[in-house]
């Protein structure tokens, strides 16, 4: 979401770093063109303004005009009004000290809020509390088909009024009904998934605070498609004016959304962002930190949010099997393909980079490799060979390899430089466990 601004910063700056001195006018020139670079990214025009002109009092201060390093103090100095732009710190969840905490989820249709409301459970389950879904969207019966669904697939429970008593005017009773249930039936989390309104439609803005009086929920979040830029900044002031919000969680931040949205929201609203959609699985919700996407944006990257991410997704007792496996020579074409599930499940490759420093480089560097393609390929060229043969390569004769090919839709030339690969990472994983092992890695690392 942020490369085309992240470029911009990182060129900017780059010029203030490598300049000695530091003058009122060349700093001038760079914050013209920070401003320009908030401006095309859709930020809000008065909040560019503001955060203008406070970079440019605290960088023709003393401290930083006669600094030995004065170019990195105005990079630090872009960074903590970054962060502060976004809400500094990161914002939480406020949970009852009494079982349900009530989370009511609103939003525009198509926003992406029934699905935002099966991540949302996923992510309180997996903190080890019972949640209930309900399902509060009597007009689009589609709309409870989809939660059941998600909450099949999660284990969760949801709640249903029957359809056939359901009517336009139910909504609160509805939700008051979920509520209750949830409280019965000893649940932690109880999240209502509220129909989708347009913020100008007062009939139906009235229903959500009447349904917020009738539950008192202890979040009231809005859904909102960061796709939709300053849209997304007023919608999100009208109903936190009408409703009362306590927070907002952006969706579809994975696209080419010029990130206007994240930056201007806090700021115009109040009200912070809590969380990030960053794609369509369940699994795809990132818990917002302001201070971390401040360096994302300035190519800094997000390595905590990265390992944070790993130590979720990834199986620290496959990881130990398989780096056994390797450094004792047994590591297999097997091991090779659940490394590469699990790889997969970090995300895809623009978003892991996106948390490295100096990203949007190694970006620009495989732009045209297509290095998820390849892994594809891959992928599917060790799927397409017999647990045998996985397990073994040195069985993979000639004829084998054809029918490789042909299951995998590759060439016989692929899936040689496959096995070529493979076994060169397995020579090089060996020799890093022997005598000078440190230093052939550190020679490995900076040819990388």
């Amino acid at each position: 979401m942020f490369d085309a601004l992240s470029d911009k910063f990182e060129n900017i700056l780059k010029r203030l770093r490598g300049q000695g001195v530091l003058t009122e006018q060349n700093i001038a020139e760079a914050l013209k063109e920070v401003r320009f670079a908030l401006l095309e990214a859709d930020v809000n025009f008065k909040i560019v303004k503001d955060f203008i002109e406070r970079v440019r009092l605290k960088a023709v201060g003393q401290e930083v005009m006669q600094s030995l390093t004065p170019g990195h103090h105005v990079v630090k100095i872009v960074w903590e009004e970054l962060s502060e732009m976004m809400g500094r710190e990161r914002a939480g969840l406020a949970l009852s000290s009494r079982s349900p905490t009530v989370v009511m989820m609103v939003g525009l249709q198509g926003a992406g809020k029934t699905t935002t409301c099966g991540k949302l459970a996923r992510l309180f389950k997996n903190q080890g509390k019972r949640v209930l879904m309900v399902a509060a969207d009597p007009r689009r019966p589609a709309a409870g088909e989809q939660l059941s669904s998600l909450g099949r697939d999660l284990g969760v429970e949801v709640y249903r009024a029957d359809q056939a008593q359901a009517s336009q005017a139910d909504v609160v009773r509805i939700c008051r009904a979920g509520v209750e249930q949830g409280q019965a039936q000893g649940f932690d989390v109880v999240v209502l998934d509220t129909g989708g309104r347009l913020h100008i439609d007062d009939d139906l803005m009235g229903e959500l605070v009447a349904v917020k009086e009738a539950v008192a929920p202890q979040e009231v979040l809005l859904v909102a498609d960061a796709m939709t830029g300053q849209d997304a900044v007023t919608m999100a002031g009208q109903f936190d004016q009408k409703v009362g919000l306590t927070g907002v969680i952006l969706t579809k931040v994975e696209g080419d959304a010029r990130g206007g949205a994240v930056l201007s929201i806090r700021a115009v609203t109040g009200k912070p962002i809590k969380f990030l959609g960053v794609g369509e699985k369940l699994d795809a919700l990132e818990v917002f930190h302001p201070d971390r996407m401040a360096s994302r944006i300035l190519g800094m990257g997000d390595v905590l949010s990265l390992i944070e991410k790993a130590q979720e997704t990834l199986s620290r007792e496959q990881d130990d099997a398989a780096q056994k496996r390797l450094t004792s020579n047994t590591f297999t074409l097997e091991d090779f393909r659940a490394q590469l599930g699990q790889m997969g499940r970090l995300g895809s490759l623009d978003q892991i980079l996106g948390m490295l420093p100096g990203g949007q480089k190694l970006k620009s560097a495989i732009e045209g490799d297509k290095p998820e393609k390849e892994m594809g390929r891959v992928a599917a060229i060790i799927d397409s060979m017999t647990i045998r043969e996985r397990r073994d390569h040195t069985i993979i004769n000639g004829s084998r390899k054809k029918r490789i090919a042909r299951g995998s839709g590759t060439s016989v030339q692929d899936v040689n430089r496959l096995i070529k690969q493979f076994l060169s990472a397995k020579k090089l994983a060996k020799a890093m466990t022997g005598a000078g092992g440190r230093r052939q890695l550190a020679q490995l690392m900076r040819s990388m």
